[in-house]
């Protein structure tokens, strides 16, 4: 072992020192090894051509033989170094191997201890397996056996009536804490009807039986006692709202305990509520419809239409002192401003009584629909939350409703009072904003029915306006004297109010009713304008009523234009038949020859005339135009209604005197002769001066 470590050692030295000494010396194995032969110089030679690149090859080969001779040497030397060093070094190598030697024993005394060791760490395992096998098995026994105990703990929990329960139940008031004993009861009868396999358990059925007469006991005192509340509704001055609210809502689980769990007597809770609400509300109603039929105003009857002829004699003078107070069956007025009080609370009669105050039917229904939208509001949220059922709210409803329908179609079979009627379809709409406002949709059939019920006596009222009209006996509502008459006045009144409520709420029906009641009008004032004897005082008739219309129209505002524009143009029309009528009358003679024989344009004639023609026209004129001017100025002053129509009457008046005028004085200074009747001619600047004079007194 130790000759292959020394030779082993010796060979790494050698090969280290060999690499030392030729470290810096580069050898040509393949020139050195080459055969340097004659023939191997000739082909050199022949190849080349060159002896002395021969020379130096030849020179190159003996350098290195003699570089390798020396190294060869060396070696030598070397070689006997080293072993002369591992010779000194030979104890030291002997005591090495010893010590290896002892080590090898020392490991191989520890590798057969620790494969002790391994087989003994091998049994430990198995047992910590088995242990931890053993461990997971108890784990879940226990697991197990908690999760049986928590459930039966639960189940024994649930079914058990303690005997705190079972007193509380019988014998206990009604009240929080009876409350919270019926809740406990309640989780147990739950319990029991969760699981069908429940049921099949002894220890319930054992329960079972205490639990169903604990149930009926709860049962009969809580209907009882629930219905015994009901019952003090019917007391008289009992606040319902307030009863409601600071008692029955506390009570609530109490019927939800009935509900769930014994739906008979829930019903029969139901029953009486429903039975007792229904009666006291429809009574409650009943009552106070019969207190607000004591300050109905009555506005109008059947015998109050626009044009019944029967009634004309009082309808003039009741229908002045009517429009004063704005209350007035064709006019709306102050009427208006029940629309802007729509959330206003209702009237109280007594006090209306004590004060002696009547008012318009339609503030009566206002009065009316705001008690039954708030009772119906306050009921039909308290019986969702309460019996958590809203149907109950309309069986509660019907006798409230079947009164107020009772006596709404009474009133309407007798109401004529078109804008009353028209009010309360405005009103029945914005509650029905109201309540769309307020997400409650009890209301919603009632509602709809009010305006079933409103149209159609609307539309029937408003035909019985019209027939009026054509039926009428003309020469008996016929007043001698051009000022607007009364039935238009009534017309125009009842039009702009139908107007503004048609934009405050309509919903486009009306346009076409309103068109035939213009047309009814129109035919009315052609019958009155044709009793006048002269066209002129036909014209101003028409003229004057127009004006008044135009008058009217203009308070309803933007909403009456196109029908103001009708009138307008109606006004236009008439005047200028008027104004002609009115200088034919004063000044004919100059009009007729102007017209029978000058043109517009003042160049051609229709008829030539000559100066025996015009001269009785000129000197005619120039003697009387001034008292002329005055009469026509008093006569229309007296005549129209309206101070600006009859400025706008007398300046069109002028203006067509002084042109037809100027049309003469043209005339005369072209026909022979007419120089002659020169100082017979009144000079524009004299008439101009006159017409001035009288529109400033306008």
């Amino acid at each position: 072992m130790w000759i292959g470590t020394k030779n082993s050692c010796m060979a790494g030295v050698q090969e280290r020192q060999y690499e030392e000494f030729f470290g810096g010396f580069y050898f040509d194995e393949d020139a050195l090894s080459k055969d340097i032969s004659l023939d191997g110089l000739d082909k050199e030679l022949e190849e080349h051509k060159n002896y002395d690149v021969l020379i130096s090859i030849l020179t190159n080969g003996e350098k290195q033989r003699d570089m390798a001779t020396m190294v060869e040497g060396n070696l030598g030397h070397i070689e006997q170094d080293l072993i002369q060093d591992y010779i000194k070094d030979n104890d030291s190598l002997v005591l090495l191997h010893d010590q290896i030697h002892d080590c090898d024993i020392v490991l191989s005394q520890i590798g057969s201890l620790l494969s002790g060791f391994q087989v003994h760490i091998r049994s430990l395992s198995s047992e910590l397996r088995s242990l931890h096998e053993k461990s997971l098995d108890l784990g879940v026994r226990l697991k197990n056996r908690k999760l049986a105990e928590t459930k039966l703990a639960a189940f024994v929990e649930e079914i058990v009536a303690p005997p705190g329960l079972v007193n509380a139940i019988i014998d206990g008031e009604v009240n929080d804490d009876y409350i919270k004993s019926l809740n406990m009861l309640s989780k147990k009868l739950r319990f029991a009807q969760v699981d069908p396999l429940l049921n099949a358990s002894k220890a319930l059925k054992d329960i079972k039986q205490e639990l169903e007469r604990l149930r009926k006991k709860a049962l009969s005192k809580v209907s009882a006692y629930v219905i015994g509340i009901f019952s003090s509704m019917r007391k008289p001055g009992t606040n319902i709202q307030i009863l409601q609210q600071n008692l029955l809502q506390k009570y609530r689980h109490l019927v939800l305990f009935l509900k769930e769990h014994g739906i008979e007597k829930y019903n029969d809770v139901c029953a009486a509520y429903v039975d007792k609400m229904n009666k006291v509300l429809s009574e409650d109603f009943r009552v106070y419809l019969e207190a607000l039929e004591s300050l109905k105003l009555d506005i109008g009857v059947s015998t109050d239409v626009i044009g019944y002829d029967a009634n004309v004699v009082d309808l003039i003078p009741r229908g002045r002192e009517q429009l004063r107070n704005h209350r007035f069956m064709f006019s709306l007025g102050e009427r208006s401003n029940i629309l802007k009080e729509i959330d206003q609370p209702g009237l109280v009669p007594c006090i209306s009584e004590a004060n002696s105050l009547k008012y318009p039917y339609e503030v009566i229904f206002r009065s009316l629909q705001k008690l039954l939208m708030d009772t119906a509001s306050s009921e039909y949220i308290f019986i969702k939350a309460f019996f958590r059922d809203e149907s109950m709210f309309y069986r509660v409803f019907e006798g409230p409703v079947a009164v107020i329908d009772e006596n709404m179609k009474l009133t309407l079979a007798n109401s004529h009072d078109a804008i009353c009627l028209m009010l309360m379809i405005c009103i029945t709409k914005k509650h029905q904003l109201v309540m769309s406002n307020r997400r409650l949709p009890c209301l919603d059939t009632y509602l709809d029915k009010a305006l079933i019920y409103l149209w159609p006596r609307f539309k029937t009222v408003f035909d019985m306006y019209i027939q009026s009209l054509y039926q009428c006996d003309a020469k008996m509502l016929w007043v001698d004297g051009t000022h607007p008459h009364h039935i238009v006045r009534c017309y125009m009144e009842f039009t702009a109010s139908l107007i503004q409520l048609n934009a405050e709420c309509g919903d486009g029906q009306l346009d076409m009713s309103l068109k035939r009641l213009r047309l009814a009008v129109d035919d009315l004032l052609v019958r009155f304008a044709e009793k006048f004897a002269t066209q002129k005082l036909k014209h101003l008739f028409l003229l004057n009523n127009c004006d008044m219309a135009i008058s009217i129209l203009k308070e309803a505002g933007e909403e009456a234009k196109e029908l103001r524009r009708y009138f307008e143009e109606k006004l236009e029309s008439n005047l200028v038949s008027f104004v002609d009528e009115l200088l034919m009358e004063y000044f004919g003679d100059l009009i007729k020859f102007v017209k029978n024989h000058i043109s517009e344009d003042l160049i051609s004639y229709t008829e030539c005339p000559n100066i025996a023609d015009v001269e009785p026209v000129v000197k005619n004129f120039a003697v009387k135009w001034r008292t002329a001017l005055e009469l026509m100025h008093n006569e229309v002053v007296t005549c129209c209604s309206n101070f600006v129509s009859g400025m706008a009457i007398l300046k069109a008046a002028m203006a067509q005197l002084l042109n037809d005028y100027n049309r003469l004085s043209e005339c005369v200074k072209m026909i022979p002769g007419g120089s002659s009747l020169n100082r017979n001619l009144v000079s524009i600047t004299s008439i101009s001066y006159e017409i001035r004079k009288y529109s400033r007194t306008l």
